[in-house]
Parts: structure tokens; sequence; C-alpha cells
């Protein structure tokens, strides 16, 4: 990326906004490397949209997260789990970040080593979106329903401002669950159950 053709806002080097527009996968991922204390996503019409570190309490809450589920891949051994530093590269050509992923073994194993090495083109089978205070909860159902439509067959969203989690699956209508005590990943993660207390 030619240094006339990037620009820096508050401490981001960002390209200029033409250049946004016509930036490739591995450009996007330069971007993004470029940026280290950023999270970038891409929307699928190229948008790109910038996201400052967490603040300790999202930070708290999103490890507890990732704790629990690395427990259970480590003990179930069918899949990969992600945290939320990691973008995947959609089928509709939206890059994105969930709070924590998880994807089968075969369909990761299945992308070539540099597929893996940048932005893993393929949509997780479960997502996880947790919501912090400076989110809208509308952009998150949106996200929520971006992610079923590119192949995820389980997403929660999980709303600790509400105690509610927003269970999405693909084909049915969207299932809210008032303040649960626990949330269960079965049939696609058998045996995975998150106690939302560790989240509250």
């Amino acid at each position: 990326m030619d240094a006339r053709e990037t620009s820096c806002v508050s401490g981001i080097v960002l390209p200029k906004a033409k250049y946004l527009e016509m930036m490739t996968n591995h450009e996007f991922y330069e971007l993004c490397r470029a940026n280290p204390d950023w999270q970038f996503e891409r929307t699928a019409e190229g948008e790109v949209i910038g996201m400052p570190p967490t603040g300790g309490e999202t930070g708290r809450k999103n490890f507890q997260l990732t704790l629990v589920l690395g427990t259970w891949v480590e003990r179930d051994g069918t899949g990969i789990g992600f945290d939320s530093s990691t973008a995947f590269r959609l089928p509709n050509g939206a890059t994105r970040s969930p709070d924590a992923a998880w994807i089968l073994r075969s369909r990761w194993e299945a992308l070539s080593a540099e597929e893996r090495e940048e932005f893993a083109p393929v949509c997780p089978d479960f997502v996880v979106e947790l919501r912090s205070r400076r989110d809208r909860l509308t952009s998150l159902q949106d996200k929520m329903e971006e992610y079923v439509q590119c192949g995820a067959r389980l997403g929660w969203l999980i709303d600790p401002l509400e105690r509610r989690v927003y269970v999405y699956r693909p084909g049915e209508p969207v299932e809210v669950l008032e303040n649960p005590a626990t949330v269960e990943g079965d049939p696609v993660l058998p045996g995975f159950v998150l106690a939302t207390h560790q989240i509250w």
C-alpha cells in the first residue's frame, strides 16, 4: 500500500476512502496488521468498521466465554475454537470477528495453509456475539442473521444488559431466552453448556 494512498485518523492508519472500496482481501488483512491496537470488520458492501479495544468488564466476560468454550472444545475434539481477535471472510464478502467461534475440524482442515494464515474464507459453524454497553442491539442482530445466511448452524447473541440470549438457527425463528440459567449447544455442540452467571 503506497504512502500516498493512506491517511492517519486518531492513530489509525487507514487508506483513503476511495481506496478502501477497492482493497483486496490481502490488502485488508495488511491494513489490520498495520493497526494492531484496533479490530476491523468489513461489510459485504466493502465498508470498513474500526472497533477500539474493549473495556475491562467486557474483556472479562469475553475471557470467561472463551475459557468455557475452550474447555469444551478440548474435551470434545471434533472442532477448532477461536477467540474474539479472529476474523473470517464470509461467503457474502464480509469479514467478521465474532466474540467466540467454533468450526468443525474437517471443514477447517479442508482450507489451505495460506487460507488459514490470513482471514479464513469460511463461516464458522457456531458463533457468539456478546453485547457491550456501546453496542446497538439491532446491529448485532443484523450480524447474527448474516452469519446464519452465510452458513452458521448455531448462533448466540448474549445480552448481559437485559439478561437475554437470542438463539439463531438456520430456517427457524429466533429463540429468545429470558434470563436463562444455562444455554445449551446441542445438537451442533453436543454437551456444551454455558452457565450464564459466568457472563452476567
